[in-house]
């Protein structure tokens, strides 16, 4: 069985090798001819041109070892020769894809530059055709209009002496200006031009006030030195205890018979507590005006006479060193009274009676009330008082009237450190106000204490210019009969009030009381607005303009988004002097007895010009006004179409500092090219050096004026020149770098905060926690008090403001550190608005690259602006900075908005 089986398995494997040596076989004849038939159809089928190559590939694999070295060394030239062709061909191949791939690109940077440009193009087409718009919009406003544009009043003067009218009778009724003043003198175009007699006319006067009134007077706008032309004629008559011999009066060249349009000063300077010598009463034969401090009741003709403040300071200049700090609010003292009289003596210096006190009370004088006021207060209470009442005082006193006690120095202490204190109203009723009376006032508004008026109100004892000035604000009337709720009274007003009121009473002290020029300036501008008529505008600087040739920018020195922001249009100044004789009669309290008015000057425009209510723009008051989508709003496209916003359109002016940056600011200069509601450019050259001749200024659409300054001072920045045409001011350092759209944006916001500084670079003022006082702090803050003025909105109202009525000894700090005026104007603008600025945007600060090192890089500059801040605080009293947590970003920012609308900012 087993050798059986090994003949199978032999004979399996025979069979098995014989169909492998077939199968072989069938392949190594088939697969040659399959080949040989393939390559025939090859070189069959093939062009001429590539039976060559086909035989070359081929050849390749011919059996080169049968050849002989002659052969094969040309067939590997050959192929050498192949290969360089190949190469070469190759590298022609590679050269012209990279020809073509460069123009290819060339050709396509080509094609976005032309859709840029003609975007560029369409925009600028888009702004032309709104500008035309604009245009024929204003050109049809302008035939529509049925009233001239205002400007300052131009003067109608009198040509003659006043007509001679014959002296009242004795029974004539007590003056009004109706019956005893001739308007004829005084047109509404006059600008009440006043004459002031020879002051050495009357004796009795020193010669230090007559030099002083010569001097101040001379320095008022509305002097004149042509006593013809005159509206009002001033007669220095006295000093308060002088006799004036009326037969004098009556031979002044100007009298005309009975003195009207005359004001006869009669001013109270000193032996404030001797009632020796009566006031001046104006006589029956006198329609002449009488300003002094004491006027007897029976004389006095209300709305007639002017009751003045006692002429206790400088004749002119600074008062601040004068004035006591504001803070803090509650002093040691709550309350303080400091006065004697003759013990024994009633009024009149006869013999006290018994009842004195009730009859005093009943007639609405405070009286022997005072001595016994310590028993009206509450002595359970920690408050803390200073009452003297027992002063020694002279024989020559009147016994009726409390004397001023101590020295001026002492008593200034004690009101530094008193809250309130008690003023009594004259005790003798047949006075309505009193040289001594208002001498108190005077001190206690001086040193911050706040006046409590006790035994009168405010209808039978009358403050200095009491028309126009609203004392209840500074002042508390407290009738006799109430002492005995005084306690409760004062304890009622919270630290907020008690400041407002010594705020208050400072501002009417400064302006109306501090010096003689002062009191000069408002007895005429009681009189003026008696008449209704305008004061004399302010005037603007005059600028020393520097010529130049202006050149095209380089296109690559503007980089701006493609942005529609708004028309070009050609310059627009603001609307001035609109409001010439209406604004004393819709704002005249403002202007007397608030903070940013001024009863004094005409200014062209003011911050807070009223605004018309929202349909007053197409119900008849439309002229001017720009509404988004004609009223119907609407998204950026129509937002940037028209101005919008509650005032009529308008313009601002650029103001640039510069001093030996040339380049910096030509490049400055250059970026504001085609920057919408630009009015000028206003270059302030504080260098001393003019500009070089061929410097390159760069044509940016609109006027740039270079104003070449008197002296190197960085005050120069606000700086009122009358080149500055517009409300809104943007004040800009040289090196700073503002995006249009970013000052767009500031331009819009400013026009709602027309009040505030509005901008850009954010800072505030730190407590110092080691050493007292403040600190000037540039860190990023959530919450900041200053935004400077090297990037921000201004209203020129606040350059005249900064130039004409703050402390000189800020500009004067300013001028000697060469730093800090940006403080300053923070400081005034808070002081007067009590509001704090307003920054726009993310912008925190400005980065120059390839500028000289900047004096704030160093830390002498942190040094002087931490100065600057506590002696800023010295100068107003308080800090009028305050602080903000507020930031303006534009409307729709970070919004989700369809995608057929637009953004009012597309890259804010």
């Amino acid at each position: 069985m087993s050798f059986t089986k090994e003949l199978v398995c032999l004979w399996l494997a025979n069979v098995k090798l014989s169909r492998i040596i077939v199968l072989v076989t069938l392949a190594l004849v088939l697969v040659p001819l399959f080949t040989h038939y393939y390559l025939s159809n090859v070189e069959r089928d093939a062009p001429m041109g590539d039976i060559h190559r086909t035989r070359s590939k081929l050849e390749t694999y011919e059996d080169f070892s049968a050849m002989k070295a002659s052969d094969l060394r040309m067939r590997i030239e050959e192929m050498l020769r192949i290969k360089g062709s190949v190469s070469s061909e190759l590298r022609d191949l590679e050269s012209k894809r990279q020809r073509l791939q460069t123009a290819v690109a060339s050709f396509t940077q080509k094609i976005d530059q032309l859709n840029m440009e003609l975007l560029h193009q369409q925009n600028e087409l888009d702004r032309v055709k709104l500008s035309v718009q604009q245009a024929q919009m204003a050109y049809l406003e302008a035939r529509q209009r049925n009233t001239p544009d205002l400007s300052p009043p131009l003067p109608l003067l009198a040509l003659a002496p006043p007509t001679h009218y014959t002296p009242p009778s004795a029974d004539h009724a007590p003056c009004q200006l109706s019956t005893c003043f001739d308007f004829s003198r005084c047109s509404l175009t006059s600008g009440l031009p006043v004459y002031l007699y020879d002051v050495d006319r009357f004796a009795g006067v020193s010669p230090f006030l007559k030099t002083a009134v010569r001097q101040t007077v001379g320095y008022n706008p509305h002097i004149t030195y042509n006593a013809d032309e005159a509206c009002l004629y001033l007669v220095l008559v006295g000093e308060g205890d002088s006799e004036v011999k009326w037969g004098e009066l009556e031979r002044l060249p100007y009298w005309g018979g009975d003195g009207r349009n005359h004001i006869l000063l009669n001013f109270a300077r000193r032996n404030l507590s001797s009632f020796a010598s009566l006031p001046l009463t104006a006589t029956h034969k006198s329609r002449a005006l009488v300003a002094q401090s004491s006027h007897l009741r029976a004389h006095f003709r209300r709305g007639f006479d002017v009751v003045l403040p006692p002429a206790l300071g400088a004749p002119g200049g600074g008062v601040w060193e004068e004035a006591a700090p504001q803070l803090p609010a509650r002093r040691r003292l709550l309350i303080s009274f400091q006065g004697g009289r003759r013990v024994g003596a009633g009024r009149g210096g006869t013999p006290a009676k018994e009842g004195n006190d009730d009859e005093d009370m009943a007639a609405g004088g405070s009286g022997d009330s005072l001595e016994d006021i310590e028993k009206f207060l509450t002595w359970s209470t920690s408050d803390e008082f200073l009452l003297e009442t027992n002063c020694a005082t002279t024989d020559e006193a009147d016994a009726n009237e409390w004397q001023l006690c101590g020295s001026e120095g002492s008593r200034s202490e004690v009101l530094k450190a008193s809250t309130f204190v008690l003023i009594p109203a004259p005790a003798n009723s047949s006075y309505v106000s009193s040289s001594l009376m208002l001498a108190r006032l005077y001190e206690a508004l001086q040193n911050g204490a706040i006046p409590v008026l006790v035994g009168g109100d405010q209808f039978s004892v009358v403050l200095p210019y009491s028309e126009v000035i609203h004392w209840k604000k500074a002042v508390i009337h407290l009738p006799a009969a109430r002492l005995p709720e005084l306690h409760f009274l004062l304890r009622a007003f919270g630290d907020a009030d008690i400041l407002v009121m010594r705020r208050q009473g400072r501002l009417l002290w400064e302006r109306y009381m501090a010096t003689l020029q002062a009191i000069i300036d408002t007895v005429i501008a009681t009189v003026r607005d008696r008449l209704g008529l305008p004061p004399r505008p302010r005037q603007d600087t005059s600028a020393i303009l520097i010529e130049h040739e202006s050149y095209p920018v380089k296109p690559d020195a503007i980089v701006e988004p493609e942005e529609s922001l708004g028309p070009l249009e050609p310059p627009y100044p603001s609307p001035a002097f609109r409001r010439n004789f209406s604004l004393f009669v819709t704002q005249g309290y403002e202007m007397w007895n608030e903070g940013g008015g001024d009863p004094f000057h005409l200014y062209p425009f003011l911050p807070l010009d009223p605004l018309l209510p929202s349909d007053a723009k197409f119900l008849g008051s439309g002229v001017g006004f720009r509404p988004i989508g004609g009223g119907a709003g609407g998204a950026g496209k129509e937002f940037c179409d028209s101005l919008g916003g509650n005032s009529p359109r308008e313009q601002f002016t650029i103001v640039m500092l510069t001093y030996q940056r040339d380049q910096v600011l030509m490049n400055s200069l250059s970026r504001l090219q085609g920057l919408p509601y630009l009015n000028k450019v206003i270059v302030v050259w504080n260098s001393p050096r003019l500009p070089l001749a061929d410097l390159h200024w760069p044509d940016i659409g609109v006027p740039v004026h270079v104003v070449k300054a008197s002296t190197n001072s960085l005050n120069n920045r606000f700086v009122p020149y009358e080149t500055v045409e517009t409300e809104a001011v943007l004040s800009v350092d040289d090196d700073a770098h503002l995006r249009h759209d970013e000052i767009m944006f500031g331009f819009r916001v400013w026009r709602e905060q027309r009040d505030r500084v509005v901008g850009f670079p954010g800072r505030f003022h730190a407590l110092d926690l080691n050493y007292g006082g403040w600190l000037y702090n540039s860190n990023y803050s959530c919450e900041l008090s200053m935004v400077l003025t090297g990037a921000a909105f201004i209203h020129k109202y606040y350059m005249y403001m900064y130039t004409y009525h703050l402390p000189q000894a800020i500009r004067d700090k300013v001028d000697e550190y060469m730093n800090c005026e940006d403080i300053a104007m923070n400081f005034l603008v808070s002081h007067i608005t009590r509001k704090p600025p307003v920054k726009v945007t993310s912008r925190w600060t400005f980065r120059c690259p390839g500028c000289p090192v900047s004096l704030s890089e160093d830390d002498t500059h942190f040094q002087e602006r931490h100065k600057c801040i506590n002696f800023f605080t010295q100068v107003f009293g308080y800090t009028p900075l305050l602080n903000t947590q507020f930031r303006a970003d534009s409307v729709l920012f970070k919004t989700r908005i369809p995608h057929d609308k637009q953004k009012c900012f597309k890259f804010i």
